[in-house]
């Protein structure tokens, strides 16, 4: 089994769901008491929040870089970004190790793919929704038309993630504001939503859409384990 290293704490809620899928998937798989092996490199989430606020995106590479090599070195063999934000640095991070960095992005899309769907909604944090990272990869690499939600949307979605599901806090309310966004998504022609913040599914099933969604903490979580037990098909989510 390959250990999984995974750089945590944006935020630690979301973290918690990673190593939760981490060992329920690897003991799926080889039953028994088996677990994963990994490795948690935990940041201080509100310093890596004021360098996003501030748009100092190479200080939060620097910072993150670090996190990756100190797994390595702690005998990580592929890396994982527990947040979906962060990505927008991913390629720094892969610089400055020699084991792979799993690509969140990469493999929504894969799965969007799988599915067969050409124009998919995304629910994220604003940096995520209006940072062309995303987009870019999702149009220009797999051929998948990406919307979201207006200006005003944005940041009631944003501001959840944040003030709430970053704490823990899980409220009805906010889950009614995020289904009436996805409604709007869907008319506007989404076909399925990602779940573009790891945070989100804290708050939304696949029980609560009419239409496929695409947990990027699930699948993200899953192919690590797929390829730290070198598994020749993807482990069931």
């Amino acid at each position: 089994m390959k250990t999984i290293g995974l750089i945590g704490g944006m935020s630690w809620e979301s973290s918690l769901l990673y190593y939760k899928q981490f060992n329920q998937l690897t003991n799926r798989e080889l039953g028994g008491l088996h677990s994963s092996s990994c490795i948690l490199y935990s940041l201080n989430f509100e310093e890596i929040v004021q360098l996003q606020k501030q748009g100092k995106w190479d200080e939060s590479a620097a910072i993150l870089a670090n996190a990756a090599v100190q797994l390595e070195r702690s005998g990580a063999d592929v890396i994982l970004i527990a947040t979906n934000t962060m990505h927008i640095i991913a390629p720094q991070v892969q610089e400055a190790i020699s084991i792979p960095l799993i690509h969140i992005v990469d493999v929504t899309a894969e799965a969007i793919q799988a599915a067969q769907l050409k124009k998919v909604g995304l629910l994220a944090t604003k940096f995520t929704m209006e940072q062309p990272f995303y987009r870019e990869i999702m149009e220009e690499k797999y051929g998948i038309e990406v919307i979201v939600p207006s200006a005003e949307d944005r940041q009631v979605i944003h501001d959840i993630i944040f003030d709430e599901l970053c704490k823990g806090r899980i409220l009805e309310s906010s889950k009614q504001k995020y289904l009436t966004v996805v409604e709007k998504l869907i008319a506007s022609g989404a076909e399925g939503v990602i779940l573009g913040c790891t945070e989100i599914p804290l708050l939304i099933k696949a029980t609560d859409i009419d239409v496929p969604i695409f947990d990027s903490t699930m699948l993200h979580a899953s192919y690590a384990v797929k390829l730290a037990l070198e598994s020749k098909q993807p482990v069931s989510i």
